[in-house]
């Protein structure tokens, strides 16, 4: 783990848009992404051009006609992508995006404004695929691709979340993480990797997940989890592995099998699966082949999302489930929303078939009937976001929960990007939380819901050697959470999305707000009576992590 920085010190510059041209030369330690390593791109299960190069930014040691080849990557891209062509010619500069990115505020970086950002590989274009560009040169927005002009695409393509907080507030839409992601995948074609990104994409498709698991460590995880619950329970419960037959195909991001606070999440899961089988004899299974929801391959290429969500698909093909609950993971529901209409085929089997005729649970489980899927905003072609299927099991009275368990926890709730702003994700996690919970209040309107703040790591930007550009990129975000911890006493900040789990541990270490970080899915499981095994509300003792339920009263 690297160092984080001592102090952040912003220093903005305001540049002229020629002066923008020119490509940055001195790059900050602590926002330059590691390139990948040739094990990392080449291995059988996932390959990229020039793979077997071994390079770094000092000597990229590019292929002799890589301009030819970003060139022609770049004419393809706008050939294929309609919006992308759009972006490159629509964008009148008026700034409305400029101070919407956590980076730019956190780093001053003018390069790191949305626009500016766009500009790096719109100038390109407007040189080689525009007459004005071709003729003016400069004096048209236009400059030279070189290999300097690489770098700096390299450098600040991999300074941005693809979090499209920008695209909000842009009053023509530009998706600027789109051009981003799109350059990202054309930088890949030469060879230019991010390392932290690959060794995650190779290892889910080598192992099905991104920590690269193999099948024995992920039940072995698992099979912890329910011997801890015995203690916390007084219950002996159980878990499936692999089940053909199976009515649903449960996928959780990879870190809640072993990463902490990720861990008393999944507690949450394997409580609430086993109350619902013993209630309803609904069965759910996890599989050790599609054990990762998450989707690295989102952040890198439309390709590399697609090998990664395809294996889901197989398997619960081969499962013969009826339709998949995925967990709490923010980048698991981008590719799901955004490209699942061309991305993969969804099962083409009996149970899946008939189900989807009529997607009311009631068909899988007689006491369930009425919790109906084909209004559910994260249910396209077959999956549900398990926040959803929570909110409607509250709904409908058809679990038991007890508040009071959750007292000694005051909590805020971020809503992850991909969530809010890629799915339209944002009541239903609420609606869970305040019948789980007594103790809730929002932050700031303007960094909740659609206008939610990044946690500055996702998009790939969780690696160890930007821990710079991450603490300054959370920074937004840490200003709403130490508002609520002062206001309200806030103890917990809560999230449904793994990288956040990972990342704001340490930005509330670094910014100094002593609180704790958790998923809801934890309180669900606090509050979950599991009245099924005989349990009384009363009855518990104990929360998810192991700790007494209500603090003990002063002098006790």
């Amino acid at each position: 783990m690297e160092e984080m920085p001592e102090k952040i010190e912003i220093r903005q510059k305001f540049p002229s848009w020629r002066e923008m041209l020119k490509p940055v030369k001195e790059f900050e330690e602590g926002r330059l992404s590691y390139i990948s390593l040739p094990k990392q791109v080449d291995s059988e299960f996932f390959k990229m051009p020039f793979g077997d190069v071994e390079r770094d930014f000092d000597d990229l040691k590019l292929p002799e006609n890589w301009k030819e080849i970003f060139l022609d990557a770049l004419k393809e891209t706008l050939e294929k992508n309609r919006s992308f062509k759009l972006f490159m010619d629509i964008c009148v500069r008026c700034g409305a995006c400029a101070d919407k990115c956590h980076y730019y505020i956190g780093t001053g970086d003018p390069k790191n404004m949305p626009v500016a950002r766009a500009e790096l590989l719109r100038s390109i274009y407007r040189r080689y695929f525009t007459p004005a560009g071709k003729l003016f040169g400069e004096w048209a927005g236009a400059r030279e691709l070189t290999e300097d002009v690489l770098k700096e695409l390299y450098y600040y393509f991999y300074q941005c979340s693809l979090c499209r907080r920008c695209s909000l507030f842009c009053p023509y839409g530009i998706d600027t993480a789109e051009i981003v992601w799109w350059g990202r995948r054309i930088l890949s074609r030469i060879g230019l990797n991010q390392r932290f990104m690959t060794i995650s994409i190779e290892a889910s498709s080598r192992t099905g997940n991104h920590l690269g698991l193999l099948p024995g460590g992920m039940y072995g995880a698992i099979q912890q989890g329910l011997e801890e619950l015995k203690d916390y329970t007084g219950f002996d419960l159980h878990t499936y592995m692999n089940k053909k037959g199976a009515d649903i195909l449960f996928v959780a991001p990879s870190g809640d099998y072993f990463a902490t606070p990720h861990w008393y999440v999944m507690l949450g899961y394997l409580l609430l699966f086993n109350e619902l089988e013993e209630k309803y004899g609904l069965t759910i299974t996890w599989s050790t082949y599609a054990s990762e929801g998450g989707n690295f391959g989102t952040f890198h290429s439309y390709e590399a999302a697609q090998l990664l969500n395809s294996k889901i698909y197989k398997e619960a093909e081969r499962l013969g489930v009826s339709f998949i609950i995925g967990g709490e993971c923010g980048h698991m529901w981008r590719d799901k929303h955004q490209f699942i209409n061309t991305m993969n085929q969804p099962p083409k089997h009996e149970e899946w078939r008939k189900f989807w005729e009529n997607p009311d649970l009631g068909e899988l489980a007689e006491g369930l009937r009425g919790i109906r899927f084909d209004s559910y905003a994260s249910g396209e072609h077959g999956w549900i976001h398990i926040l959803e299927f929570v909110a409607a099991l509250l709904e409908h009275k058809k679990i038991t929960v007890d508040k009071s368990r959750n007292d000694k926890w005051i909590a805020t709730y971020h809503d992850p990007c991909n969530l809010a702003r890629g799915v339209g994700l944002i009541e239903e996690p609420r609606y869970v939380i305040r019948n789980v919970m007594n103790n809730f209040y929002e932050m700031p309107e303007h960094t909740i819901r659609e206008k939610t703040y990044c946690c500055g790591a996702g998009g790939g930007m969780l690696a160890d050697e930007i821990m710079d550009l991450r603490m300054r990129g959370v920074m937004p975000r840490m200003m709403a959470v130490r508002h609520v911890y002062r206001k309200y006493g806030v103890n917990i900040l809560l999230t449904p999305c793994a990288i956040d789990k990972a990342q704001f541990p340490h930005a509330l270490e670094y910014w100094k707000i002593p609180i704790e970080v958790g998923g809801p899915m934890e309180m669900v499981g606090n509050a979950l009576v599991l009245t099924a095994f005989g349990e009384k509300p009363e009855d518990r003792q104990f929360d998810l992590r192991g700790e007494p339920l209500k603090e003990e009263e002063e002098g006790e």
